[in-house]
């Protein structure tokens, strides 16, 4: 059977309700993903770890101590089944494609419709590895290996890009003037040259 092609997108967050089933260690780090977007994150769990307690406490996320109901999903634009159970896990995946709410069933590729790539971050400039579940191992290997392509100083470059780009579009140029100027930026030499103006 041929593996489904994976579309790829980054998606806008920022107040959807993101339901998490789990506050466990396994939990922890899709809640912080979710947190950094701006969803509302929404975790349904008997027990948490200190830092899921934490930032309940804090009022970062809503806390329902309590298992997994089927109600949860009202409202939830996706949810992340992050439990040690795999039958609750499993469970939850069934209630989100009943819903029609897209699902990652952590560690079980056949119940996810999304996986969680990868990520190199630069500021805005986001790389995001996925190998479809296939190895998880292998997308953090080349992870590694693209932290060490993409140096920290690509964060103030793209913001420094962003408003030479500007500058550009407002300009009075012809539209392949326009095109060169653009792709100058956005140049290696470009790069180079702005690391050169910093030391």
């Amino acid at each position: 059977m041929n593996e489904p092609v994976l579309f790829p997108m980054f998606v806008k967050l920022a107040a959807r309700r993101c339901l998490v089933v789990g506050a466990g260690p396994l939990a922890e780090s899709k809640i912080e993903s979710l947190l950094r977007t701006g969803a509302e994150v929404v975790v349904v769990a008997p027990e948490a770890t200190p830092r899921v307690q934490a930032l309940a406490a804090g009022n970062k996320l809503h806390w329902l101590r309590r298992a997994f109901a089927d109600g949860d999903l009202a409202g939830a634009f996706l949810a992340v089944a992050a439990t040690s159970s795999p039958e609750i896990n499993r469970t939850v995946f069934h209630q989100c494609r009943r819903r029609g709410v897209l699902c990652n069933a952590v560690d079980d590729p056949s119940h996810c419709d999304f996986y969680y790539p990868a990520v190199v971050q630069r500021g805005g400039l986001q790389i995001a590895i996925s190998t479809g579940g296939a190895s998880p191992a292998l997308a953090a290997r080349l992870r590694q290996e693209m932290e060490e392509q993409f140096a920290p100083e690509y964060a103030d470059w793209l913001h420094d890009v962003a408003e030479k780009r500007q500058q550009i579009l407002a300009a009075q140029l012809a539209p392949d003037q326009k095109r060169a100027e653009l792709e100058r930026i956005a140049s290696r030499a470009s790069f180079e040259e702005f690391l050169a103006s910093r030391r």
